[in-house]
Parts: C-alpha cells; sequence; structure tokens
C-alpha cells in the first residue's frame, strides 16, 4: 500500500510540473511513515519541508534559498 501511495504522490499533475505539494504529516505518517517519505523526496532531488502539522514538498531539483 504504501508503494502505490507514494507513486500516485509522485504521479501527481502538480508534481510532475514541477509544483508545491503539501500534505499532512498525520496521513503521511499512517499512509508510508516519516523515514520512507524523506527518502523517496530525496531520491528525487526534492525539497521538503515541515511546517506545524504539514508537509511542504517543493518538486523542483533547482537550488533552494530561504529569505527570512
Amino acid at each position: 500500500m504504501a508503494e502505490q501511495w507514494l507513486g500516485q504522490f509522485f504521479a501527481a499533475r502538480t508534481v510532475r510540473r514541477g509544483g508545491v505539494v503539501r500534505r499532512a504529516t498525520r496521513g503521511v505518517e499512517r499512509m508510508v511513515g516519516r523515514r520512507a517519505f524523506r527518502e523517496a523526496v530525496r531520491e528525487r532531488g526534492f525539497h521538503l519541508v515541515e511546517c506545524g502539522d504539514q508537509f511542504v514538498v517543493l518538486c523542483s531539483t533547482d537550488k533552494l534559498v530561504v529569505h527570512f
């Protein structure tokens, strides 16, 4: 079930177009687990941010700069 969920997540149009996707941390934990999700994002060279109860995936391999 975890592999299927990850497959669907990364096949989404927004991901394929290099967009931004967010998911509830609880949902990710329930479906695949934090570690597996982090690894899957890292394998693709994307960026993962956790803010509150949300994971935010920046579906781009471009350099990430954070401005404060």
